[in-house]
């Protein structure tokens, strides 16, 4: 078994966490992890909210993160495909996403975390999308060498989680995002990334 802990890696997923981090809404009691994966960014959700549940589809991933989310116990973990997942609507006060929605049907799984969050509630993606050249060339030699000071610096590793190229470039994923989460705050980011926060209109209910 993996014996990297939580915090002991870098990545561009990584690097990228504060971003959805900062998006948690104040007084969060129910906050919902897809894609989980070692359960590095729970144990920082479950410093921020009440209850926090992690769903990711692979067996590996899930006993890693039973294993450094032991003795959180606000954190529920589920092995289950997302898309078939088993939450009531409107169950959440935050649901978020780091580097996995390109792995499912894009539009439909926004369309899924639309509907467990709650009214005033917020959704936090951070995503892929797939470069087109020549128009994304400027931005890679940009990145690049930032790219290579950081891994200098942090080194570079992970847990293992299964990867996938992305079917959307990043104009189709913006357009997507847009159109399923209107008025969505949507950044691209230099190194491969892009982030969405959406706040889901109505009140939020007293905690």
């Amino acid at each position: 078994m993996d014996s990297t802990p939580p915090a002991a890696y870098w990545n561009h997923n990584v690097h990228h966490e504060r971003f959805i981090l900062a998006a948690v809404p104040p007084d969060c009691a129910a906050a919902l992890e897809v894609g989980c994966g070692d359960g590095r960014m729970l144990r920082a959700l479950a410093a921020r909210c009440g209850e926090v549940t992690g769903i990711d589809s692979d067996a590996r991933m899930i006993s890693l993160a039973r294993r450094n989310c032991a003795g959180q116990r606000n954190v529920s973990l589920i092995e289950r495909d997302f898309m078939a997942q088993p939450f009531s609507k409107e169950s959440f006060d935050f649901a978020c996403a780091n580097t996995v929605l390109h792995h499912m049907d894009f539009p439909a799984a926004l369309r899924a975390l639309r509907d467990l969050v709650r009214p005033g509630g917020r959704i936090a993606v951070v995503g892929l999308g797939r470069d087109t050249f020549p128009a994304d060339l400027p931005r890679a030699l940009v990145a690049s060498p930032v790219n290579r000071v950081l891994r200098a610096v942090h080194g570079e590793g992970g847990p293992g989680a299964p990867v996938k190229e992305p079917g959307l470039t990043w104009a189709q994923t913006r357009a997507a995002a847009l159109e399923v989460l209107p008025g969505a705050r949507y950044r691209r980011h230099l190194l491969w990334r892009y982030s969405l926060v959406w706040r889901k209109p109505g009140q939020r209910a007293p905690s």
